[in-house]
């Protein structure tokens, strides 16, 4: 399948047909992970236990910069 980029405001967007969102059991509230392999555009559903996972390792990254935020400040000189 070949589609064309649409504009959406000062951005461009890709209509993705119904029968691929069926296929893919996706809809206008589903999380993407868009990525590129340096040749193409992957576009994949993230599952919640993904969303999750990645939620608590962010918290995590957070408390550490906070916690941590001088020792980083030294090595950053």
């Amino acid at each position: 399948m070949q589609k064309k980029l649409s504009r959406v405001g000062h951005s461009l967007g890709l209509i993705i047909d119904k029968p691929i969102l069926e296929l893919l059991r996706i809809d206008q509230d589903t999380l993407l992970d868009i990525s590129t392999d340096g040749e193409a555009l992957i576009i994949r559903p993230v599952t919640a236990a993904e969303h999750a996972h990645r939620s608590r390792v962010r918290a995590a990254a957070e408390r550490v910069a906070d916690d941590h935020c001088e020792a980083f400040e030294k090595l950053s000189k």
